[in-house]
């Protein structure tokens, strides 16, 4: 029994030892195996599925300095700096330092450079206007400079007025008053005088720069005059005693708006081709779009001593303008009662083209998740002269943003998720040069990798309210970011709230939301990305109370006067307009790199599309009828576009998006990406250079619809030819395949 009782003892410890030893052993795996697991996770794991951090994004909000802006903005506008110049190069160069600054500079920072054709005014024999009577004895000479109020105009680098690409000639003839030199302008003077010989002068608005010159041609117009009217820019104020710069914002008597005079964007020589040393340039004799005709801009004090001699006609109503006399048409020529009388205007131009070297300024800051992704923020960096708001606003406005997010990724703090490219173009003054020709030399690699593009071009027309125009996907991360940020002037109002005061419009969905612009045209540097690439792109800026003002833009646009004084003391005192855009787009930028999801939002597409369609039958759909011409097939389009949108937001509002796998998210942010590329068609605007977006495209008929089918319709209901309405059946057919094959980039 002894032995029995001690071999069961034995026994038993041997069990109980063999199970605790199990049992430790089980444990000793479970945690083995969970804590490997965890610790060998790729570090990749997290990022992948990580969000924008919103207190990433308060603390940029809260180091966006005015003082830096101001400094900025002092450092860049110290010289004139028009595209090429010495002054010019000395912006390249401040540039560069700041994005290769070692504590709060980009990754890296580059110049790129090309070889593009640019006109100038001769430095040695300058441009002149002058009345000459029959002897060719000279009466009266129009101004070559503008008037001196500060050491800023005194500087010697500032350039002569002149109208970039007008070609170098001698004009003379009788002056005619041609309003804005638009087509009807024209046609309805001719009816009235014979133009042939004659020297037209015009004002700015209406029509393009370069437009006016082609218009005056068409009618034997042998030379043009440009000039800003004080009723469009100054309120009708005229005298620098008391009522224009430098006791206000107004333009001075003296001020002349320089600018291009060409129809197209990019380097004139080299269409589709980026400008490089060796790329085939176009004969000169080819280029189109620019003055056939000798043309120059001239100060609204010459301009009424030589308007208000005019004989003639009274022009009509809607010519008249702020001089203080009557605007006559011209006899063509002067009044007999004029010093003037029988005597003709005579325009000397010696304007030359050149091709010279020009730099964009390209930094980057490499995403760290999806660094294929890119999300471009430019501004264009030269100038006609001082150029403080134009464009040095909108550069202040950028480096400080890079300050900023430099700063944040050299302490290691910060990373986007997608890579950031920030461009300051170079030539853009001459017709969007530097933009255009980085999108046409990295044509394809932009098209297939960039999720959008933020352009921030003049920053601040005045501090009254923000201003944006973008694709209608982007509305909903503008919202987002301006209800973020504090409008100027303001503790307890949002820059969202302040905007809702000055435009706004009723949304079907949203309600009452302020009101973002379309992108038509090409205004600035997002015209190739948009027209050219179909990229989503925005473009922002503060702007002035247009209830207060008739101002067609900020009154010393393009002139001498545009000086960090200016600026200063005028535009935006305390650089607090500034802050906002720079919290604002830098906000939306943020979001656009790091958002999981990128934050387009499709179904308000629709509903721009649906706005679009309503105008488009409403005008159109009777006529076309009668000629046969089915507007169903655009109008199933927008439907299935509208379908489409909210199928994929069902999609998104369904996934659990941290936890679905990356190339889910990834298939759903490349069908949000690639969207807007559906509406590109190379072959709808043959006449138009670089427009392929059929939804944005510019138009001449100024109506608030598809840009082709409008445009065809009017010359179609002009002409009543068969062969122009089958133009119309054309565009509504590019249009409706268009949006449904953007239908079909949005369906699973």
């Amino acid at each position: 029994i002894q032995r029995r009782l001690k071999l069961w003892k034995m026994l038993k410890e041997a069990l109980i030892g063999t199970l605790c030893g199990a049992v430790v052993l089980t444990i000793g795996i479970l945690i083995g195996h969970f804590g490997i697991q965890k610790n060998s996770a790729p570090s990749w794991v997290n990022d992948v599925a990580k969000d924008v951090d919103e207190a990433l994004i308060q603390q940029f909000l809260s180091e966006v300095e005015t003082f830096q802006l101001q400094e900025n903005l002092r450092e860049l506008t110290k010289v004139p700096h028009m595209a090429t110049s010495p002054g010019d190069e000395e912006t390249v160069e401040y540039v560069l330092k700041k994005w290769q600054d070692p504590e709060t500079g980009l990754d890296e920072a580059w110049r790129q450079e090309y070889e593009v054709y640019l006109s100038f005014p001769n430095p040695k024999t300058p441009n002149k206007v002058t009345v000459v009577n029959s002897l060719d004895s000279v009466l009266f000479t129009v101004r070559e400079r503008e008037v001196n109020y500060t050491a800023d105009q005194n500087d010697p680098q500032v350039v002569q007025p002149f109208a970039a690409y007008s070609p170098a000639g001698h004009a003379k003839g009788k002056l005619v008053f041609a309003n804005q030199g638009k087509p009807s302008d024209f046609k309805l003077l001719n009816e009235t005088i014979d133009l042939r010989g004659t020297i037209a002068i015009t004002r700015y608005g209406g029509e393009g720069r370069g437009q006016k010159a082609i218009n005056a041609a068409a009618y034997g117009v042998v030379g043009l005059l440009v000039y800003t009217d004080p009723l469009d820019m100054n309120d009708g104020l005229m005298s620098d005693t008391n009522e224009t710069y430098p006791h206000s914002w107004y333009l001075p008597p003296t001020g002349v708006e320089r600018g291009s005079y060409s129809r197209d964007f990019g380097d004139l020589l080299t269409p589709y081709l980026a400008a490089k040393v060796d790329t085939y340039r176009i004969p000169h004799e080819d280029i189109a779009g620019i003055p056939p005709i000798p043309t120059q801009p001239i100060g609204f004090e010459d301009a009424s001593t030589l308007i208000c001699a005019l004989a003639g006609k009274a022009a009509p109503n809607d010519w008249q303008g702020g001089f203080n006399c009557i605007y006559n048409l011209g006899g063509p020529g002067f009044k007999p009662t004029s010093p003037f009388n029988n005597s003709d205007v005579k325009l000397d131009i010696y304007n030359e083209g050149k091709i010279v070297n020009s730099s964009n300024v390209m930094g980057v800051i490499r995403g760290s998740v999806e660094p294929d992704r890119y999300v471009i923020y430019g501004n264009h960096r030269d100038s006609w002269v001082h150029g403080a708001i134009d464009p040095s606003s909108g550069t202040a406005v950028m480096l400080e943003i890079t300050r900023v997010l430099g700063r944040m990724v050299k302490q290691g703090k910060w990373r986007p998720r997608r890579s950031i490219i920030f461009g300051s173009w170079g030539a853009e003054e001459f017709g969007l040069i530097g933009s255009a020709e980085y999108t046409e030399e990295y044509f394809t690699k932009l098209s297939e990798r960039t999720v959008g593009y933020i352009n921030v071009d003049i920053s601040v027309f005045a501090n009254a309210t923000l201003r944006a125009s973008a694709m209608p996907s982007m509305q909903s991360v503008i919202f987002r970011a301006a209800k973020q940020v504090s409008a100027p002037g303001f503790d307890s109002t949002s820059v969202y709230d302040n905007w809702i005061r000055y435009t706004n419009r009723t949304s079907p969905t949203h309600g009452i939301i302020p009101r973002v612009g379309y992108l038509n045209g090409a205004g600035s540097d997002y015209a190739a990305f948009v027209h050219y690439l179909g990229i989503t792109s925005i473009d922002m800026s503060y702007t002035y109370d247009r209830s207060k003002t008739n101002a067609r833009i900020y009154p010393a646009y393009h002139t001498a006067y545009d000086t960090f004084d200016y600026a200063s003391r005028f535009i935006d005192p305390g650089f607090v307009a500034h802050q906002a855009v720079g919290r604002t787009a830098g906000n939306i930028l943020i979001r656009l790199a790091d958002s999981l999801l990128l934050p387009f939002n499709c179904k308000d597409y629709a509903e721009s599309l649906e706005d679009y369609l309503n105008t488009a039958v409403t005008l159109y759909q009777k006529d076309l009828e009668a000629k046969n011409i089915s507007m169903g097939p655009l109008s199933q389009a927008v439907a299935n576009f509208r379908k489409e949108a909210e199928q994929l937001d069902k999609v998104i509002q369904s996934s659990d998006l941290a936890n679905e796998t990356p190339l889910k998210i990834r298939k759903i942010n490349d069908q949000l990406m690639l969207m807007d590329r559906a509406f590109l068609n190379p072959l709808a605007f043959p006449n138009e250079y670089g427009f392929r977006h059929v939804i944005w495209a510019s138009s001449s008929s100024g109506k608030p619809t598809f840009p082709g089918i409008a445009d065809s319709f009017a010359q179609a209901n002009s002409s009543h030819l068969a062969s122009d309405w089958k133009k119309v059946h054309y565009h509504l057919s590019v249009v409706a395949q268009a949006i449904e094959g953007a239908a079909d980039m949005l369906k699973e």
